[in-house]
């Protein structure tokens, strides 16, 4: 069962402003510095229960994506390799271990094939295939957004989300532990609020060849995740040259949320390499 840490929850963000808004920050712990990036429905507290174990031997960079969270809405095109490089270059980090869930893996994808040698490992948990050919179960939960956005009815698309990407295809809301519906409402709606703005001005996925990442890669995905996201979490095991395949028992697509013990574990196995 995730626990929720109410210090995390507390602590006071950093801003690093530009002419596009800003990007909310948040350091914690010390040692060689690691980057989690927060999923698409998210934003840098789906991290709570994770960063404690991770803080004791190394310093965990968390953000908010822009439109997510505390970091402004963006008011022009932007890129968020970009803006991950503009974060590193203010906090003086050259390279750094990159850990994605879900869209943040994505964006950790395309960081590690745009600034090679910015990275010195990759974990991404559940993160998306670009153009992926999407099961008629997907499709409908994206109709069914879309029909509940256009009907002004956030609470409803806030709702079909946290089925969807939190409870998951294979267990009832008793299976959830207590909390997260809660946890996970407000980051949501943020997104959901700010979606269009983000996607009209967002450069959207990269499109480098994955055979040419060279360093250590981790690759996680959830049993209970829609059967999608487990092929995707293959493809990109097969096709990121020596990445581990990591399948966790007990997590839907939100992986740090359900399972935060086992991910500090397995990432702080991973992060020592």
């Amino acid at each position: 069962m995730a626990a929720l840490l109410s210090p995390c929850d507390h602590r006071r963000m950093h801003k690093l402003s530009d002419d596009l808004g800003h990007l909310s920050y948040d350091v914690a712990g010390d040692g060689p510095p690691v980057v989690l990036i927060h999923a698409g429905v998210a934003d840098h507290r789906m991290w709570d229960a994770v960063v404690p174990a991770l803080a004791e031997q190394h310093t965990v960079i968390r953000y908010d994506l822009r439109g997510f969270g505390e970091s402004a809405p963006p008011t022009g095109p932007f890129g968020e390799s970009d803006d991950l490089r503009r974060l590193l270059d203010h906090l003086g980090h050259d390279r750094v271990r990159l850990v994605g869930a879900s869209w943040g893996g994505r964006v950790a994808v395309d960081f590690t094939l745009a600034h090679p040698a910015r990275v010195h490992s990759l974990a991404i948990l559940a993160a998306p295939w670009p153009r992926y050919d999407w099961s008629a179960d997907m499709i409908a939960y994206d109709e069914a957004e879309t029909a509940a956005l256009g009907a002004g009815d956030l609470d409803a698309a806030v709702n079909i989300n946290l089925d969807m990407w939190l409870r998951g295809p294979s267990r009832g809301w008793a299976d959830v532990a207590d909390g997260l519906a809660d946890q996970l409402r407000g980051p949501l709606r943020t997104s959901l609020v700010n979606q269009d703005l983000v996607g009209e001005h967002s450069a959207g996925p990269g499109t480098g060849d994955l055979a040419a990442i060279a360093v250590p890669a981790l690759v996680g995905v959830g049993k209970l995740d829609v059967a999608d996201f487990q092929d995707i979490a293959r493809r990109y095991a097969a096709a990121i040259p020596g990445a581990t395949l990591v399948e966790f028992p007990t997590a839907a697509h939100l992986i740090a949320l359900d399972a935060p013990a086992e991910v500090g574990s397995v990432l702080g196995q991973f992060l020592a390499r």
